[in-house]
């Protein structure tokens, strides 16, 4: 597969099939880990490096993937096609500005990837629709024992799973859940979530993770801890305080279409209209729009729209896939543009085609 045929379609989590998909967007799993013997890559040199690459993309060239994987060198990627696999949560952006020899195999549905010499020598990342943590750390926990049956992993008795990062010893696990919170961002409620999953040692970051503010109304809940849990403890956690949020947002979109109908009808409405006919557009905005829009799709007041369509947008706005889909590179304003014409042709008739 070139990356090219990425953006003819979305990965499976995109799909809004899953359970609570209305406001959980996805659940991830994500585990960090280190081959023994072998110098963490801070201390590494170029070809050590490049040693540990070419070792592990040999170990886990043929390891089972759904629909089987396609493996891609980021040291021999341009600029912009990292930045597609960025945008599609396929690789983390530090993976995409590293440097020397580095991969990711991704999985045919692009439900799974390993990053190869991220900030650990592996970082391997599940991720599924809706609300299925459970069930996405048992899939990683079978991939996990696939890779260690081909690898050996530095380990300590001790603190567990050696990571380059203090902060994910242990279990090396992070599990996050991406949720998409516009009424509790209209009714400025959102602050009473950040209070509250802090307190009990999660945290709560934006689209594309650590260091980024939540566009699109959308925010990660994850574990900040990886010492002294178990897996399952740390999965349970979060499984047991996402729920309420779901709960907490849906009772405020509830109370919104009971007391204030007409002025979320048209907050809905005009985000549609302003997507359907905007001659420039800029990705920021977009987001916002996008985040009314689809939270008017799941109100069923705009019932030509699916789930799934909407998530695609948000995905296929961005900077590198714009520049993919029209086959040439373009600066801000021409993204502009470009991105305005792109959603008015896919709003355009029934839908998103």
């Amino acid at each position: 597969m070139q990356l090219s045929e990425l953006i003819s379609k979305t990965g499976s989590w995109l799909t809004g099939k899953g359970p609570e998909a209305d406001i959980v967007i996805s659940s991830r799993i994500r585990l960090a880990r280190n081959l023994e013997g072998r110098k963490f890559l801070y201390q590494a040199s170029d070809s050590e490096k490049a040693d540990v690459e070419r070792f592990l993309y040999g170990k886990l060239e043929n390891i089972p993937l759904p629909g089987n994987g396609n493996y891609f060198r980021l040291d021999e990627l341009e600029t912009l096609d990292r930045l597609l696999l960025v945008e599609r949560h396929l690789i983390s952006k530090e993976h995409a500005s590293g440097s020397g020899a580095r991969g990711v195999l991704v999985s045919a549905n692009e439900g799974t990837s390993i990053m190869i010499n991220e900030e650990d020598h592996l970082r391997i990342q599940v991720l599924h629709p809706g609300l299925q943590l459970e069930q996405t750390w048992l899939e990683m926990n079978d991939l996990d024992s696939s890779i260690e049956e081909r690898v050996n992993y530095a380990f300590s008795p001790k603190f567990g799973y050696l990571t380059c990062c203090p902060t994910n010893v242990g279990t090396g696990m992070r599990a996050s859940v991406m949720l998409h919170l516009p009424a509790l961002v209209m009714t400025k409620q959102i602050t009473k979530v950040f209070e509250s999953v802090s307190k009990i040692g999660l945290a709560v970051r934006g689209l594309y993770g650590e260091g980024t503010y939540a566009s699109g109304d959308f925010y990660q809940i994850s574990n900040q801890l990886t010492l002294g849990k178990t897996e399952m403890a740390i999965v349970e956690n979060i499984g047991s305080v996402v729920p309420q949020i779901v709960r907490y947002e849906r009772t405020v979109r509830e109370t919104l279409m009971s007391q204030s109908k007409a002025l979320l009808e048209d907050r809905v409405w005009r985000a549609y209209g302003l997507l359907k006919n905007a001659r420039v557009i800029s990705s920021e905005e977009t987001l916002d729009l996008l985040s009314a829009v689809r939270l008017g799709v799941n109100l069923e007041m705009i019932n030509r729209l699916d789930i799934g369509q909407v998530n695609a947008l948000f995905i296929l706005t961005q900077p590198a896939h714009l520049q993919k889909i029209f086959k040439k590179k373009l600066d801000t304003s021409s993204r502009d543009l470009a991105r305005a014409d792109f959603i008015r042709g896919k709003l355009s008739g029934n839908g998103v085609k």
